[in-house]
């Protein structure tokens, strides 16, 4: 098993796999991969509220996504930005309850909101964050 505070052994996607033991790890990142062809870069956050190993999805220079590896499952975090808010909030109404929720909790700063999403399985949630992702990309 990889120890993800360990900054001196930075592990691939197939070992944070491995780590979270939840196919729609391996599912969300193949599909952020094949939809946008882009691949993901694998940093080191030595932060104190998120320390260790992510996985971050950008194309054209613009951040997609950064998961964040837990024991189970992994956290989505998905930057809400000015341009994208008007779209957001016109879907959000029809999006899963939790995505609502942690988007009307987090609070905005600069324009902006950071959510972060856990997310274990490939339902309602799963296929909302693949909206805003799109949404995103296409602002």
């Amino acid at each position: 098993m990889i120890d993800l505070q360990d900054r001196n052994h930075c592990p691939t996607v197939e070992e944070i796999g491995e780590y979270v033991r939840n196919p729609v790890f391996t599912q969300f990142c193949s599909e952020i991969r094949s939809t946008y062809k882009c691949t993901e870069k694998i940093e080191y956050s030595g932060c104190s509220w998120e320390k260790g190993w992510n996985v971050k999805f950008k194309k054209a220079g613009k951040s997609l996504c950064t998961l964040y590896p837990r024991e189970g499952y992994f956290t989505v975090l998905f930057v809400a930005g000015k341009k994208e808010k008007p779209m957001i909030e016109e879907i959000l109404p029809d999006c899963a309850e939790e995505l609502q929720t942690v988007y009307h909790q987090t609070q905005e700063g600069n324009g902006q909101r950071w959510l972060m999403i856990d997310l274990e399985d490939k339902g309602r949630l799963y296929d909302d964050l693949l909206k805003l992702i799109r949404i995103r990309r296409n602002s």
